[in-house]
Order: structure tokens, then C-alpha cells, then sequence
């Protein structure tokens, strides 16, 4: 039996699809729409290549007639309501590619009838959901907030949160803002089916704002911490030890530690969604484009301090072989959006070293042009290592192993020290 999509989810990637599983899973009725057939094809097949979504959930949601994906926009016609979860990328000249939003705003435009809801999910910049895809869904002839509602609800995705006792979609608070108070009310209707907790504000640009002002924040503190592990490095202070001293503190401070990079979709790309709309006002956002630029520049921190610990050993760099553990942009996820492990990975080969890589999540990877497989992690493999280089914290990586076995470690994620191994051989730094 044909059974009529009450939602349309359009794009079917890390927010797109847990959104469109947990609408299903409330007994709504949904059609996900996406331009890759690939992915349609392996949804309506209940095999999901989002690590939050387990195919034997997606199967039930599919199977049951729930959910199912289509590349027709046709889908959009009987929709009563329309979520857009399309990427927000940067352009090669760093400014917000608004390509994948406008698209999907004119295949929104071409199918929307009087009388249903279009809520833009995408992280952007202030002004977006207004100045962007409203005049493209008039073009319609139809009027935003007379003959259909508006509103922006910005996704709060935590990947690798499901089952571990996280954040998830059900317990995030959920931002909603209306292009007018009966837009905002139409919204929350529609989100309360899958979402505790939702939080109206005055207009679409304040919620815009403030997701990016969330994932800026997130930024700046990972900045922060970056350049102090640097100059403890120098110092020859444990940065770790620092930081467990700090976070004794019961107020006024929050917890950050040092990476070898930022990595994910949102929080290296947001940042300069923001500064590219401040400069429309005059303003030049200094403090948030020195973080980035910070980060940006701790994966050539991390070959820089690869190779100085090879000279310790009196090595070089080049020629040595380095056995990368984890190479996911955060641990115990396949994720590898923006991951800093590939552009140390990329650094080491460009300098001369003989790179491989161990990830249980990721089980082959790009780099450099060519095609990389994750290696098993044994003691021959380790013993073999000139240096083992931890990128990535993930959980079900056996350190002890590695301590028993590695001729010497750079930890950039402290795997070691959290897990009390005190035998190692060489060095282990932050």
C-alpha cells in the first residue's frame, strides 16, 4: 500500500538521516530525499553508513513502511511538513558555500503547495533562513508565514554519542525560531514528537547565531588549550598533569584538551560562516580567525614534534616508519570529516616517512593521492615502529599492547596516561 510521506527529510547525511530514523521511530510517516542513489539505495535496503545508526534500526523503520528513500523530489508534493539538512561547505577562498542550500531551496520551491512547513537545519550564518531561502521559496508565488511556515531549527548532532549514555536527539534541547510566532508554534509541534526539550527564540537568525556562537565557543577553547600544550611543551610541563589540576577548580572553568587539530564538519567550517557575514558589518572577527588559525596549525605541530623525537633518538624523519593509531576525526566513530590525522598523516609522508595506520573504525583511507588500509595492531607491528603515534582516542585500541612493545610514542590524545600505564620505553608527549 502507497502510505503518504507526513515528513520529507532532505539530505540524508549525519543530520539529515538520525532525524529522519527518529521521526519514523515516533510513528510519523517519512520519505527521505537525497541526491545520491547510493545512499537511497542502501536505506531502502536497511543498511545505514551512519555510525548512530545501527542497520538494525534503520531496518525497522524501513521494513515497517516508516521511512523509506527516494532522488524524486515528486516526494515533496505530499509532504505536510519539510526539513532541510543539506552540508554547508566553504569554498576553496574560505567563504560559505551556500550552493548545496540553494538548491535544495529551488527543488523545495518547485513542489510547495499552501499550507506546509519549511525548516532549515543547516549550521549557517545569521540571516540565511531569511535572506536566502525565503525569496527562493516565494518565487513559488507563495508568501512565508501567510501561505506557508518558515522557521530555522539548527541541528545539536553528537556523533558517537548514541548508546553511550550521551546527548541525543531525544535529550538535546532543541532550538526553534520562527519567521513569525504561528511558524515558530508549527515547528515545535512538529519537533515535540521527537524532542523533550525545545527552545523557542524570537527569529531564525537568533537561532542561527546562536549554533554558531555554540560550536565558536568550542573552537576558541580548543585553541585556547592548543597553543598552552604547546608552550608547556616548551617548558617542559606536563600539560595534562596541568589540566587535572585546573579542572579541581568547581567554577569558572571548563575543560578542554589538547588534539592534533579540529576536525568534524561544524566546528572548522562554522567559524568562517561567521566571519565572512561580520564583514559585511564592518567588522573584522579577530579572535575567532586566530583560533582557527591555531588549529589549522597543529598537525604540522605534530610532524614537527615527530621528528624532533626522532632526532632524540638520533633519527630522521625521513625513511622512519610510523605506525598511526586512529585516524576518525574523534574517537570510536568512523567519522572522517575534517579529520587532523590525515593531515599529519599527509605531513609525515610529504616529509619522507613511511607511514601505516591502525583504526578498528576506519578501515581504509585517502591520503596523499593514494589508498591506505588499516594494518592489524599487533606486537610485530608495533615492535617494528620507529615511533607509534596516537591521533585518535579510541576506546577499544589496547595501549598496554602498545607500551609493551612500542620503541617510542608521541601521544597527542594521552591514551597512555589515562589508562595508568606507567612502562613506557621513550617518550610519550602531548
Amino acid at each position: 500500500m502507497d502510505i503518504s510521506p507526513h515528513v520529507v527529510v532532505v539530505g540524508l547525511g549525519y543530520a539529515g538521516l538520525p532525524l529522519a530514523v527518529a521521526f519514523a521511530e515516533a510513528g510519523v510517516q517519512v520519505v527521505g530525499l537525497d541526491v545520491a542513489p547510493k545512499r537511497v539505495e542502501m536505506i531502502n535496503g536497511g543498511a545505514s553508513y551512519i555510525d548512530d545508526i545501527a542497520d538494525e534500526r534503520l531496518n525497522d523503520v524501513v521494513t515497517s513502511g516508516a521511512f523509506s528513500a527516494t532522488v524524486d523530489p515528486a516526494c515533496l508534493e505530499r509532504a505536510t511538513d519539510i526539513i532541510i539538512c543539506v552540508p554547508t561547505p566553504l569554498t576553496k577562498h574560505r567563504i560559505p558555500d551556500m550552493r548545496p542550500i540553494e538548491s535544495a531551496s529551488r527543488t523545495v520551491a518547485a513542489c510547495l503547495r499552501p499550507g506546509q512547513l519549511v525548516v532549515l537545519e543547516s549550521t549557517t550564518y545569521p540571516g540565511t533562513t531569511d535572506e536566502v531561502v525565503r525569496p527562493i521559496l516565494e518565487d513559488s508565488g507563495l508568501q512565508a508565514g501567510v501561505d506557508f511556515a518558515l522557521a530555522y531549527s539548527p541541528e545539536r548532532i553528537d556523533p558517537g554519542a548514541t548508546g553511550s549514555g550521551g546527548f541525543t536527539l531525544r535529550n538535546t534541547p532543541k532550538l526553534v525560531g520562527g519567521l513569525t510566532e504561528s511558524c515558530a508554534a508549527r515547528a515545535a509541534a512538529l519537533y515535540g514528537r521527537v524532542v523533550d526539550c525545545l527552545v523557542p527564540v524570537s527569529s531564525p537568525r537568533i537561532a542561527e547565531m546562536a549554533k554558531l556562537f555554540e560550536n565558536i565557543f568550542r573552537n576558541v577553547n580548543m585553541a585556547l588549550v592548543n597553543e598552552l600544550s604547546i608552550l608547556c611543551e616548551r617548558m617542559d610541563l606536563d600539560v595534562w598533569e596541568v589540566l587535572d589540576a585546573a579542572a579541581t577548580k568547581p567554577f569558572g572553568f571548563t575543560r578542554f584538551n589538547p588534539s592534533p587539530g579540529v576536525g568534524g564538519h561544524c566546528i572548522p567550517v562554522d567559524p568562517f560562516y561567521l566571519t565572512w557575514k561580520a564583514r559585511e558589518y564592518g567588522m573584522h572577527t579577530r579572535f575567532v580567525e586566530l583560533a582557527g588559525e591555531i588549529n589549522e596549525n597543529m598537525p604540522r605541530h605534530v610532524v614537527g614534534r615527530v621528528t624532533r623525537a626522532l632526532n632524540d633518538q638520533m633519527k630522521s624523519l625521513k625513511g622512519s616508519r610510523i605506525l598511526a593509531l586512529g585516524v576518525a576525526y574523534k574517537a570510536n566513530v568512523s567519522d572522517m570529516r575534517g579529520s587532523p590525522a590525515i593531515a599529519v598523516i599527509e605531513g609525515l609522508v610529504s616529509d619522507g616517512a613511511e607511514v601505516r595506520y591502525h583504526d578498528p573504525h576506519v578501515p581504509e583511507v585517502h591520503v596523499a593521492g593514494s589508498s591506505m588500509k588499516s594494518v592489524p595492531l599487533t606486537s610485530d607491528e608495533i615492535a617494528h615502529a620507529d615511533c607509534v603515534l596516537v591521533l585518535t582516542d579510541h576506546s577499544s585500541v589496547d595501549y598496554g599492547l602498545v607500551v609493551d612493545h612500542a620503541r617510542m610514542v608521541v601521544d597527542t590524545r594521552n591514551c597512555v596516561r589515562k589508562s595508568r600505564l606507567s612502562s613506557l620505553k621513550q617518550q610519550v608527549c602531548a
